[in-house]
């Protein structure tokens, strides 16, 4: 395992793990979760139009405006707003970890859109996914734990719904992604993403802590990290970084729980616990099913 690409994908996870419990601070002082994502959509987008530009790769195909439009509302729109509705309604903790339902919508999709296979590793991590969701948001209720629920249905919903468009960056870049450099893409569809966004929230004061947030949002969270991400891929096989990767949910929770004493009883971390499984069991899938078919194939 290359060393340089660990670092690389642990400071993207890292980076993205403070997506929820920064949020919090601009929200606490009245900034509506929807401006928060349009601000970071446009001063990302500056940052990768200049990127963008010092590669000369501005240019995308007419066919493909269709493709830019629909990622830009879906993956930007309704993914970035979701999620700080999401951070507003449960908490940055609770956010991270329904944002990581992606690899189970992910194989829900491929086998229905894509004509992937469900395997009994799939199902197992699907399943192992609708229990800790049910197990982090309906535990106290179900077990009696005596702890009150701390969140809105809403938000609940919010963060499945984000988890749901992070999955679908995966159908997009089957049919999409490939074709076109990360500044190419973001240079497009972050705009399209941000003007979808100003319709639903009126802007609100911001005192310079806010600024310093939202500006860390788009500078730190999404520009720093996609850029890193990308560069740790050069060096590991995806699936090795999407283990890596899941160190965020963790992270994010621990920042939660130390800036926003944020906390969950033990039906709640149980369920944090299968979900992040159920994401290394996906990732892992093909590892785990070649060590199993492999002693078959030397006997045959």
């Amino acid at each position: 395992m290359n060393l340089r690409g660990c670092i690389l994908i642990l400071t993207a996870a890292v980076m993205w793990s403070l997506i929820g419990p920064v949020s919090k601070f601009p929200l606490e002082q009245g900034i509506p979760p929807l401006e928060n994502a349009f601000w970071r959509a446009l001063i990302a987008w500056i940052l990768f139009a200049v990127h963008a530009y010092r590669m000369r790769a501005l240019k995308i195909a007419v066919k493909d405006i269709p493709f830019v439009v629909c990622f830009g509302i879906v993956g930007v729109t309704v993914f970035y707003g979701s999620y700080q509705l999401a951070v507003h309604g449960v908490g940055a903790a609770l956010a991270s970890v329904l944002l990581y339902t992606a690899p189970a919508w992910v194989a829900f999709m491929s086998w229905l859109f894509l004509g992937e296979k469900m395997g009994p590793i799939k199902l197992c991590a699907l399943s192992m996914t609708i229990l800790g969701v049910v197990c982090v948001s309906l535990g106290p209720q179900i077990f009696g734990t005596g702890k009150e629920l701390t969140f809105t249905w809403f938000g609940l919903l919010c963060g499945l719904t984000s988890g749901f468009t992070y999955a679908l960056y995966y159908i997009f870049g089957k049919t999409f992604f490939a074709r076109y450099s990360t500044p190419t893409i973001f240079l497009y569809a972050l705009p399209i993403g941000a003007l979808g966004l100003l319709p639903f929230f009126e802007f609100h004061h911001k005192t310079p802590t806010s600024w310093i947030c939202i500006i860390t949002l788009a500078i730190v969270c999404t520009y720093g990290a996609y850029t890193v991400y990308y560069a740790g891929l050069k060096w590991l096989e995806a699936t090795t970084a999407s283990v890596i990767a899941t160190l965020e949910p963790v992270v994010a929770a621990l920042l939660a729980w130390w800036w926003w004493n944020e906390s969950f009883d033990w039906t709640g971390y149980f369920g944090s616990l299968l979900i992040i499984s159920a994401v290394l069991l996906i990732v892992m899938e093909g590892r785990i099913t070649s060590r199993v078919l492999s002693p078959q194939t030397e006997t045959t």
